[in-house]
């Protein structure tokens, strides 16, 4: 299932090959995320042009619409959203303490109102499992409680605990043939309880493992230090998930400390507020020093964007609303994120990936842009 195939000599990071139902999943790799079963505005086929190995489907929303029944009907996910490539599909959880109104988590599990209506609904992990398997996810997350930044260490503990009861009984939950489990970690920013997470969800064995309950607000120190915690516990055999992670130096500091497999919304949010991620930073093409720049969004980038229009262009486009715009900023960064684990692949491969990083890391400006923004 996964092939560990060259570690760095300098750092953590790993060059791995997983196999899934639906495809192999070249790592270190990107996860676009498709929540509702949509990348937003990118279709299926510019996903393939893109070179996406995998994309990522969430439970919660799915769940909550269009509903698990029709899902079912069109005879799971792939088909609906005629993608045929590898999916992972998130359990919910977080989307459960970000957006829903009204939760209540208890030892059988999350009772809330969904965001959308307000009708009341309830997940536990058997029934998480159950929506997994109807959606025909090959990477399936077992249900967690993600707890928010700041917080006590006693919750966090108790959260933790129940976390590891919730996900023996998503792993003794029916599965769909050939779908792989990953555990998560939880802990919070509690070092000791980072490890002992891991070393309760390693204990009871998945197909791979993923660190939750970052970038949920902390420093960015925090986050890297949560993972650090926990890498150490995890074993070297299986793929490691940092979920919902990050910018682009983010993600090379996350590979160099032993991570595999990546999702973040970024791409496709920043785009829509017109901001572009280059090799040397963020550009918000909103402003209007680039009414009249004749340039690529990035010179020597393969993408429709970069290859056919200029940024004048591409900013007239946002400024006057059209959708055009933000799907061209989205196939470019979409792209850029790629193009970023590729380049990391190849440097692992050639031992050069250190300096690779910190190259990379020291020319990088975040620019004029709000990295919460919606």
């Amino acid at each position: 299932m996964f092939d560990l195939l060259k570690t760095d000599t300098k750092t953590k990071a790993r060059r791995g090959r997983l196999t899934t139902a639906h495809g192999v999943i070249e790592t270190p790799a990107f996860m676009p995320v498709g929540t509702q079963g949509s990348v937003k505005a990118v279709s299926p086929r510019e996903l393939r042009e893109l070179n996406a190995q995998i994309v990522l489907g969430n439970t919660y929303h799915l769940f909550v619409r269009p509903g698990i029944e029709v899902v079912r009907h069109f005879e799971g996910l792939h088909k609906f959203m005629n993608w045929d490539g590898p999916i992972l599909t998130d359990s919910g959880g977080y989307q459960i303490f970000s957006l829903a109104k009204l939760r209540k988590i208890t030892e059988e599990g999350a009772s809330f109102q969904n965001h959308v209506d307000g009708t009341p609904a309830f997940i536990s992990p058997e029934i998480a499992m159950e929506i997994q398997a109807t959606l025909g996810s090959d990477i399936a997350m077992v249900l967690d409680e993600c707890p928010p930044w700041p917080c006590e260490r006693d919750y966090a503990a108790k959260s933790a605990e129940m976390a590891a009861r919730w996900a023996k009984r998503c792993k003794n939950a029916p599965r769909l043939d050939g779908q792989l489990l990953f555990g998560i970690v939880q802990g919070a920013t509690f070092d000791d309880l980072r490890r002992e997470a891991a070393e309760a969800i390693v204990q009871i064995g998945f197909d791979g493992y993923a660190i939750g309950g970052v970038s949920v607000g902390e420093p960015e120190e925090e986050m890297l230090r949560a993972v650090q915690s926990s890498e150490p516990f995890l074993p070297n055999d299986k793929p490691r998930y940092a979920m919902g992670l990050g910018t682009p130096p983010q993600l090379l500091q996350m590979i160099a400390r032993g991570m595999d497999m990546f999702d973040c919304v970024l791409p496709t949010r920043l785009a829509r507020n017109g901001t572009a991620f280059t090799s040397t930073g963020t550009l918000n093409l909103k402003n209007a020093e680039f009414a009249m720049d004749k340039e690529p969004i990035e010179q020597n980038c393969e993408c429709q964007a970069c290859r056919e229009f200029t940024r004048g262009y591409i900013r007239h486009l946002i400024k006057a609303e059209e959708i055009l715009g933000l799907r061209l900023i989205t196939l470019h960064n979409l792209h850029f994120y790629l193009e970023l684990m590729r380049g990391a692949r190849v440097a692992i491969e050639s031992g050069d990936y250190d300096r690779f990083r910190k190259e990379f890391v020291s020319n990088y400006k975040t620019r004029d842009v709000d990295l919460t923004t919606t």
